[in-house]
């Protein structure tokens, strides 16, 4: 009984063993590569790559063995000498590459749920890129032929594709909470305005500490915090600026009752033609507490031009200019990216309404003071 017993507790002292290993084993199959083709194996570490392997391919295989972490993180595979990244995420588990030499982006790596979700996802995305590229011709087909009802119902086919593409982002983030694709997505979707700044701080607020303190999900959260800036509600970020005199101002300085911040220059000529607009607004609200402070995007050497147009246009407010064009650093820290552009300030300094003109100014400025 005793010679029985002693190679069971053998066996379960091995089966401990592999159950504890602190490895996790990456294999694969580079398809059409030669002998010693280098594979690199890349992570993150604050946003920054760097190599941390160089796998060489034997017999179209390759393998490594590599420690297991508790921290989510993101790598990537890279042939040597091309340019195709193989993203992976690494869960502590076996994972099997799969790389085609003449198909890099049917490449993918398998072998845990995150992995398997995001190949899924790759997939439906290419079909649909696919789709869309036959639309492409279909339409250039169509353009040739002069058909307009083919233009046209080929237009609506290929906005259904794209919706069909933002529904397939959102359910992979609805079902993948704590995935970094997913914080990846979010990002894509934030800069192409297909999610509100409310969907992306909802799902921030849900994911897992390990994960909310990834620097993905902290690029997110710079983002939103970035493009709430400027958002009718938040609290206008204080500025200073050289006057045309030669002084300093600030916004805190320009701040009446209610405060328009104008972004504008002396060379836009849509500014020059919705000025006199501004000016009937101002003579005849200024008495009752309307401030107006203009920010110009002039271009640097561009003073004389700056005073000139402020004298020509009878702006009889205050202004600022850095005269720094499109490095203007307060247009920069509003999100300014066209021009004129306009802010509306009560009295606290938030923002109450923005980018109004010709006779929707008089109407909103009516409302608050008559």
């Amino acid at each position: 009984m005793r010679r029985l017993m002693i190679p069971a507790l053998s066996a379960l002292v091995l089966m401990s063993c592999e159950q504890a290993s602190d490895t996790y084993k990456l294999e694969g199959e580079a398809l059409g590569y030669a002998d010693d083709t280098k594979i690199l194996v890349y992570t993150f570490e604050n946003n920054q790559s760097k190599i941390i392997d160089t796998l060489i391919v034997q017999n179209e295989k390759f393998s490594s063995n590599y420690l297991k972490q508790n921290e989510p993180s993101l790598n990537f595979l890279r042939i040597q000498n091309e340019n195709l990244n193989l993203i992976y995420f690494p869960e502590n588990q076996d994972l099997k590459a799969t790389i085609y030499k003449d198909s890099l982006h049917a490449s993918y790596v398998k072998g845990s749920r995150q992995n398997d979700n995001y190949t899924e996802y790759r997939k439906k995305t290419m079909e649909l890129a696919q789709r869309n590229q036959q639309l492409v011709q279909e339409s250039q087909q169509a353009m040739q032929q002069g058909n307009a009802g083919k233009i046209t119902e080929l237009q609506s086919v290929q906005m259904n594709l794209q919706n069909e593409q933002k529904m397939l982002q959102q359910n992979f983030i609805e079902n993948n909470k704590n995935s970094l694709f997913s914080l990846m997505l979010l990002g894509e979707m934030l800069n192409q305005n297909s999610l509100t700044s409310k969907q992306a701080s909802d799902y921030l607020n849900s994911l897992e500490p390990k994960v909310s303190n990834h620097f993905m999900a902290k690029e997110v959260k710079n983002a939103l915090e970035r493009m709430s800036i400027g958002e009718i509600g938040s609290k206008a970020p204080d500025f200073s600026g050289p006057t045309p005199d030669g002084g300093e101002m600030s916004l805190q300085d320009a701040l009446g009752k209610y405060t328009i911040i104008d972004f504008w220059a002396s060379w836009c000529m849509p500014c020059r033609v919705e000025n006199p607009n501004v000016v009937s607004a101002y003579r005849k609200y200024h008495e009752k507490g309307l401030n107006i402070i203009s920010v110009s995007l002039d271009r640097p050497g561009g003073r004389n031009a700056w005073i000139n147009a402020i004298e020509k246009d009878e702006m009889d407010w205050y202004h600022i200019s850095n005269l720094q064009f499109w490095n203007d650093p307060i247009a920069k820290k509003y999100g300014v990216r066209s021009i004129p552009a306009t802010f509306l300030l009560d009295e606290n300094g938030i923002i109450i309404d923005k980018n109004l003109r010709g006779q929707a100014l008089h109407a909103k400025l009516a409302t608050l003071f008559d």
